[in-house]
C-alpha cells in the first residue's frame, strides 16, 4: 500500500492555497504556548510544517494499517454480546489503538487536555484521509466531537476527567440523539433525565441509529424540564459506559458495516449534566451538528477520493478492442467529470472548514479583547465567518455527500461487471457513499439550513473573502469575469424567488437550485485563487466553467420559470398506488 497523505498532492496543495498562518497565530494564541510547551509551534510556518507532519502519520496509518483491512471490517461487521456490549472487528479495534496512540484522536483538543491543538481543517483532512481508507472508521475517529464540546462547555474537572482518555484513544465517545419518533425532528425527543434529592442526574429513554452507542462516554439529549415538548426543555448529559445502559439491537445496513449503529435502552443511567439547563439542543447539540456537517463533507470526499482512484487504475489497466478503456472518450468524460467533482468537494469542504477556525479564533480572541480599542473589528470579522458558517458548512456536507455518490456510482459504470462484484471495492464505496447524504441531517435539510445565507446574498462576501489579497494573473480575469456573472445571475433567480406571489411555497421548492447556483460560484471563485497560485489547476477551473456552469445556469433559469405544479398538483402527478380490487 502507500502512505495516504504524500500520494495525493491535492490535500496539501488545498491546504497551502488555503494558507492557514492566521489560524496557526489565533490557535496558538500569538505562538505563546512555545514558552510552556517545547513542542508547541514558534511561528506560523512552524505551525503549519506540525500540520503537515501529522496528516503525513495519518497517511502512513490509513494507506500501510488501515486500508488493508477494510474488507474484512466490511464483510465481518460487529459483534453484538449478550450482556449488551458490543465487539469492534479486528481493524476497527486496531485502528482505534493506531489512532489513538498517535494523539489523532485529539486532533482539535488543547495541549493541556492531552490534544494536538490543532485546527479544524487538519481534521478535516484527517477524515478524508481516514475516510479513503475505510469510511466506516471515520465515523468513530471523526466523533472527535465529542470531546470539543466537553472541552468547550464542560467543567474543568469534567473535561480533565474525560477529555485526555478521548485524545489518546483509551476512550471512544457517541452523540446519542436520535430515537425512535425523534429523527430530524430532535425538539421531539422523549428520553428523561431527573435528578434524585443529592442532586444526581439519572437518564431513562430508548435511543436508535446511534453511531458508535458501544462507547464509553455518550452525550445523551434528554428532556430535563417536565411537561415541555419543544427544545427549550432539553439538556445535553454525559453517561458513561455502564451496566444500566444496553445495546439491545445492532442495526443491518448497507453500507458502513464497519461502524457500531445501536439501539440504546437507558434504565437510571447515571449521568452529569454538561454546561447549563435547557440548552442541550440550542446551543450544545447545534454545536456539534455543525462540526458533524463539516465531519461528513470529508467523509464524502475521501469516499470519493477512493471510488475515483479505483476507476482511473482500472480504466488505464483494462484493455477492449485492442486499446485500455481509458482512451474512450465517454469514458474519458466521465471520469474527469469525477476528478473535477471531488476536487470541488475537497476544495470546498477545507474552506468551509478554514472558515469554522477563523471564526473560533477570532471568537477567543475577542473575549480576550473586550473592552479594548480593537475589540469591535475583531468582532466584526468574528461575526462575518459566523455568517459565512451557517451557509457554508451545510452546502458542503450537501456537495460532498451528492459527490461520493455519484462518483461511486461512475466508478461502478467504469468497472462495468466487475464493480458490481465484491471482487473490487467499488461496489463498497457505493454502498458507503450512500449513508452521507442521510446522517446528520439529509441533503433535503442541507438545502434548508443554507438557503437562507444564500437568500441574503452571502455568497457574494464569500467570493470577496477568497479573492482578498490574491494577485489574480490577467489570463485568469476572464474566468473570475464568468464567477461574477453567474453570481450576478444567481443575484436575479433570489430577487424573483423573493417576489414570487406563492411565496414560502414557491421558496422552499426552488432551495436547492439557489444552493446549487451558490455552490458554483463559491467554488468557481476557490478554483481561480487555486490556479492563481498553482497554474496547473488552471484546466480544472475550465472545466468547471466550461461544462459545470451550463448545468448551473439550467438550475437557474428553473428557479425563474414560476413553475409550481409539483407541489400545487402533486395529487395528480404523483398518484397515490390503489390496490387492485
Amino acid at each position: 500500500m502507500s502512505n495516504f497523505y504524500k500520494d495525493n498532492p491535492d490535500i496539501a496543495k488545498t491546504i497551502d492555497m488555503l494558507d492557514l498562518s492566521e489560524v496557526a497565530e489565533l490557535l496558538e494564541n500569538g505562538f505563546s504556548y512555545a514558552k510552556e510547551y517545547d513542542f508547541a509551534p514558534t511561528d506560523a510556518a512552524d505551525a503549519i510544517d506540525n500540520y503537515k507532519r501529522a496528516l503525513d502519520v495519518c497517511g502512513d496509518i490509513c494507506g500501510n494499517r488501515i486500508a488493508p483491512t477494510a474488507e474484512e471490517t466490511d464483510r465481518l461487521g460487529n459483534v453484538l454480546n449478550e450482556d449488551g456490549s458490543v465487539t469492534y472487528t479486528p481493524g476497527i479495534a486496531q485502528a482505534v489503538k493506531l489512532l489513538g496512540s498517535s494523539r489523532l484522536s485529539g486532533c482539535t483538543i488543547p495541549y493541556y487536555l492531552g490534544g494536538l491543538n490543532m485546527p479544524c481543517t487538519i481534521l478535516t483532512a484527517c477524515n478524508d484521509i481516514v475516510s479513503r481508507a475505510d469510511a466506516a472508521l471515520m465515523n468513530i475517529f471523526g466523533l472527535q466531537g465529542i470531546a470539543e464540546t466537553i472541552n468547550q462547555f464542560a467543567s474543568e474537572d469534567i473535561k480533565k476527567q474525560y477529555v485526555p482518555n478521548l485524545c489518546d484513544g483509551t476512550w471512544t465517545g457517541a452523540m446519542v440523539l436520535t430515537e425512535p419518533d425523534a429523527g430530524s425532528d430532535l425538539q421531539s425527543v422523549k428520553t428523561t433525565a431527573w435528578q434524585d434529592e443529592n442532586g444526581n442526574w439519572f437518564v431513562n429513554g430508548v435511543k436508535r441509529f446511534i453511531t458508535n452507542g458501544c462507547g464509553d462516554v455518550l452525550l445523551v439529549l434528554a428532556r430535563t424540564e417536565p411537561g415541555t415538548t419543544n427544545g427549550a426543555g432539553l439538556s445535553c448529559l454525559l453517561v458513561e459506559k455502564c451496566p444500566q445502559v444496553r445495546v439491545r439491537r445492532l442495526e443491518h445496513k448497507l453500507g458502513i458495516n464497519g461502524s457500531p449503529t445501536c439501539e440504546m435502552v437507558f434504565d437510571n443511567a447515571p449521568a452529569k449534566l454538561i454546561g447549563q439547563r435547557k440548552r442541550g439542543l440550542i446551543t450544545y447539540v447545534m454545536s456539534l451538528m455543525n462540526g458533524a456537517r463539516v465531519g461528513i463533507s470529508a467523509q464524502g470526499t475521501g469516499i470519493g477520493e477512493a471510488a475515483y482512484r479505483a476507476a482511473r487504475e482500472y480504466g488505464a489497466s483494462r484493455r477492449q478492442f485492442g486499446v485500455t478503456i481509458d482512451t474512450f472518450p465517454a469514458l474519458r468524460e466521465l471520469m474527469s467529470d469525477m476528478s473535477v467533482d471531488l476536487q470541488a468537494s475537497r476544495t470546498l469542504a477545507y474552506y468551509s472548514s478554514k472558515s469554522v477556525d477563523l471564526e473560533n479564533g477570532l471568537t477567543r480572541k475577542f473575549e480576550s479583547m473586550k473592552g479594548s480599542p480593537e475589540a469591535q473589528d475583531v468582532r466584526k470579522r468574528m461575526k462575518k465567518y459566523a455568517g459565512f458558517n451557517k451557509m457554508l458548512t451545510p452546502m458542503a456536507k450537501y456537495y460532498a455527500s451528492e459527490m461520493s455518490t455519484r462518483v461511486s456510482n461512475g466508478a461502478v459504470a467504469v468497472l462495468g461487471g466487475s464493480g458490481y462484484m465484491k471482487d473490487y471495492p467499488v461496489e463498497r464505496y457505493l454502498r458507503d457513499a450512500r449513508i452521507t447524504s442521510i446522517y446528520e441531517g439529509t441533503s433535503q435539510l442541507q438545502v434548508v439550513a443554507a438557503i437562507a445565507g444564500v437568500m441574503a446574498g452571502l455568497y457574494r462576501d464569500v467570493v470577496a473573502d477568497i479573492t482578498e489579497g490574491v494577485e489574480i494573473p490577467a489570463d485568469l480575469l476572464p474566468a473570475l469575469a464568468e464567477v461574477n456573472a453567474l453570481s450576478a445571475e444567481l443575484d436575479s433567480a433570489v430577487e424573483f424567488v423573493k417576489a414570487h406571489p406563492d411565496g414560502k411555497t414557491y421558496h422552499d421548492l426552488h432551495a436547492r437550485q439557489l444552493v446549487d447556483g451558490a455552490i458554483g460560484v463559491v467554488v468557481g471563485a476557490l478554483f481561480v485563487r487555486f490556479a492563481a497560485k498553482f497554474p496547473e489547476k488552471k484546466v480544472v477551473l475550465d472545466y468547471w466553467l466550461k461544462t459545470k456552469y451550463p448545468t448551473f445556469r439550467a438550475e437557474l433559469a428553473k428557479a425563474k420559470s414560476g413553475y409550481v405544479s409539483s407541489v400545487v398538483d402533486f395529487d395528480a402527478i404523483a398518484p397515490m398506488p390503489v390496490a387492485a380490487e
